[in-house]
């Protein structure tokens, strides 16, 4: 299954000052590229992100998008986390 990169989070790579393509790592979602190198794979596959959320019901994605924080609260300073939060939530 391949995962279809939603305009929320070209957007939210454009402010980071990222690329993102699909990733070439079949249990990924996104590849973050950096001065034209990959610099992180983010996003389970098999895993619902808030711009997905967001096309079901906003208050939905609103609550998901605070218990992924929650959850993944030690892994947002970590490069993957970081990038994962900022462009998949």
């Amino acid at each position: 299954m391949s995962y279809k990169i939603t305009e929320y989070s070209y957007t939210q790579a454009k402010k980071l000052k990222v690329l993102i393509k699909p990733s070439t790592n079949k249990k990924k979602k996104i590849d973050v590229f950096k001065d034209n190198k990959k610099i992180a794979s983010i996003g389970a596959i098999g895993y619902n992100d808030y711009p997905n959320y967001l096309k079901i019901d906003k208050n939905l994605a609103d609550e998901k998008k605070k218990l992924y924080k929650l959850r993944h609260h030690k892994d947002l300073n970590s490069k993957n986390g970081y990038y994962a939060n900022k462009i998949l939530w």
